[in-house]
């Protein structure tokens, strides 16, 4: 059996069906030829991290596919803050933030005029040292930078995640106003974190607009980026580590602070990948790492977020191209791959990414295929959302994905084993041996 899983992570890969693709999935219109073979060589089915017809982010998802239980996910923000190297205490808040332009009507209600602004690196550099840190009742805010115009908030003091989003993510609606959430709406930590947020959200948009950056793109006719929107408000939860839960060294390749904050959070090694333009060579190169890297760990999560970067322009065409672009990278680090002497591996998605239409992610399951010694094969021979249905696998869910690929690696716990006293779902566990008493003196 494999000692290794290589999990193959394709974000945003499944997507919905499209007229002018024939009412195909990219992923069906695409193709694929190696990510087809290997379906023919092991066992295929559909995956969902939660419920069918639930959209998630990223960040649940990958929380999910790494064995977390729901009530122990931090939130956005705190993965991105750990990502991004800031420290949080154990009762510190962080949001998610960036710059948008931000406009008043008549009445001083505000609106997102645009979300996206492109701007170069010294003008987002001039946004964050305008914003200095805030204080008001004993809550204190900073802000942080995490990459372009994106940032994080770090909220100190009596504070609170319980309250709302002021992203309205869509352009030329309003600004949602600060709140505690409705369970939470007679908290006073959540009451003073709304209050002394929306107090310095109020304080960035009066600096921004005045802020010389910004004066200057207007005198240039460009949007300037006049205000921080913010959303997804977490606080670090208590976690037990990959390695401790599951019995395997982690490693995940990827880009991005969020998938460094996760790979801290969740106890796994790190290692940031860059993105060249060329999906499929920079896949090629993370996969061959991957596989170099199967003598120190037990477990490499390979990721790449270009499908659904792709499917984010709404162009159907544009995600098949890098699909097609994947499956040769695919090809080029695998082959030629003996199924019954390489690593297990796993390839899914994380969440469907529409390719039309106003959703930023779809709840409809994510296609998956394992291949490896003593890996089922069932009679599927493509690699998409509608072939991989009829497989074996069947539907998996939250972290019946996790405990398939220990079962695969032969380290699956069987119902009822207690070898050692912590609550460990892989088998042997890490337990002390049995000794005895030293022999009493004459």
């Amino acid at each position: 059996m494999p000692d290794a899983c290589l999990l193959i992570l394709l974000d945003g890969l499944g997507d919905r069906a499209h007229a002018r693709l024939g009412h195909r999935t990219p992923l069906q219109a695409a193709d694929t030829p190696f990510l087809d073979r290997l379906a023919s060589l092991g066992a295929t089915g559909l995956y969902h991290a939660t419920r069918f017809g639930q959209p998630l982010p990223s960040e649940n998802a990958h929380f999910a596919i790494f064995g977390g239980a729901p009530g122990e996910f931090p939130g956005r923000g705190p993965l991105e803050a750990l990502g991004a190297g800031v420290d949080l205490g154990p009762d510190d808040v962080a949001v998610l933030s960036h710059f948008a332009h931000v406009k008043a009507d008549a009445d001083g209600r505000l609106f997102l005029a645009r979300d996206k602004v492109r701007m170069e690196p010294d003008e987002c550099r001039a946004l964050f040292d305008a914003i200095p840190p805030f204080e008001r009742d004993g809550i204190r805010i900073t802000l942080h930078p995490v990459g372009g115009l994106f940032g994080v908030l770090r909220l100190t003091g009596p504070v609170s995640p319980h309250v709302t989003d002021t992203n309205p993510m869509v352009d030329g609606r309003p600004i949602p106003a600060l709140l505690p959430l409705r369970e939470h709406e007679h908290d006073p930590a959540a009451q003073g974190t709304a209050g002394a947020l929306r107090a310095f959200l109020i304080d960035a948009y009066h600096r921004l607009r005045e802020a010389p950056v910004n004066r200057a793109r207007l005198a240039e006719k460009l949007a300037p980026a006049t205000g921080l929107v913010t959303q997804r408000a977490g606080r670090l939860t208590d976690c037990p580590p990959f390695r401790e839960r599951y019995g395997l060294r982690g490693l995940s390749i990827a880009g991005g602070a969020m998938y460094a904050g996760l790979a801290r959070f969740t106890g796994m090694d790190f290692h940031r990948a860059t993105d060249t333009g060329d999906p499929g060579g920079d896949m090629a190169e993370r996969v061959r790492l991957a596989l170099k890297k199967t003598s120190e760990y037990d477990f490499i999560h390979v990721h790449t977020k270009t499908p659904d970067q792709a499917a984010h322009t709404k162009d159907p065409a544009a995600k098949v191209q890098v699909i097609e672009s994947l499956d040769r990278g695919l090809a080029s680090a695998l082959e030629p791959l003996d199924p019954d002497a390489s690593p297990l591996l796993v390839v899914t998605a994380d969440h469907s990414t529409p390719s039309c239409g106003p959703l930023i992610h779809s709840g409809e399951p994510v296609p998956l295929m394992i291949v490896g010694d003593g890996v089922r094969r069932d009679r599927v021979d493509a690699f998409d959302e509608i072939s991989a249905a009829g497989g074996c696998l069947g539907c998996m869910r939250g972290r019946e994905l996790l405990l398939t690929i220990l079962n695969h690696l032969d380290k699956a716990r069987l119902e009822g084993i207690r070898d050692c006293p912590a609550p460990v779902e892989y088998w042997p566990g890490d337990h002390l041996p049995f000794t005895l008493d030293p022999d009493p003196k004459p």
